[in-house]
Parts: C-alpha cells; structure tokens; sequence
C-alpha cells in the first residue's frame, strides 16, 4: 500500500469541508419556507383566496404574517417546531414571549389573527376554517 501527501491528496481530490451541513444553510435571519406554508399557499390558490405571503403589517417594526387574507383583515401564521425535542422558536421562551407580543399589537391594530400546525394545514383544517372565515365575513 502507497502512501500520498497531503498536497498531492488536494490536487486529486479537492479541498474536502468539514461543514458540509452548514453551509448549505440559510443565512441567520433569512426566511426559510415550511412544508405548511407551501402547502396552505397551494390550498388558498386552488379556492381562489386572494392572500398576501409575508406580509409586513406593523408600521414601525418588522414584524411579518405568514399571510394576509387580502381584504380582510386576516393574519394567518402556521406555526413551525412544534414538537421538535429541544423546542422550537415558537415554544421557547423569549420566542414565544415576542410571539405574543406581535399576535398582540396585530389584534389592537384590528386584525383578527388565526394560528395553524402544520399538522393542521396537511389535514385540511386550517383552509377549511379560512374559507369559513372569509365566507361569514
């Protein structure tokens, strides 16, 4: 059996990263599309529900809604990591503090503010009770 160099190793096989997984993710801060946001998206389409996809609606902060049922004042969020081990963002506590504090200053500015799994989007659950929601409005 042969031995090579290190430098002769490079020239063969390129430089090999040991970070592979983290450089294919998102940068810090950049908004990363769930399963159930796309999905609902496709569901809102296919009944001819005019939304908005991140949906800036606080005038001085940058807070965002998932949606914004258009002519409504409906924000939707699906809510992600739920039931991840260590706790998602949205179930650990500063998240879920600054949470409410967004749902909050959205329901005093007038919106009504609805909150989906994405377990309940796949079900049909979440679009069945937006379209409700649209029709009684």
């Amino acid at each position: 059996m042969s031995s090579i160099s290190l430098t002769e190793y490079k020239k063969l096989y390129g430089k090999q990263s040991k970070t592979t997984a983290k450089s294919k993710r998102q940068p810090r801060g950049a908004k990363v599309e769930s399963i159930g946001e796309s999905l609902l998206a496709t569901q809102l389409k296919a009944l001819k529900i005019e939304f908005k996809r991140e949906f800036k609606f606080h005038p001085e902060r940058k807070w965002k809604a998932d949606f914004h049922i258009v002519g409504k004042k409906i924000l939707v969020e699906v809510e992600g990591g739920i039931w991840m081990a260590e706790g998602g963002r949205h179930t650990r506590g500063k998240g879920y503090i600054g949470d409410m504090e967004k749902y909050n200053s959205a329901t005093m500015m007038g919106y009504q503010v609805i909150r989906f799994s994405t377990e309940q989007v796949k079900s049909g659950l979440a679009v069945q009770q937006i379209q409700k929601m649209v029709g009684d409005l």
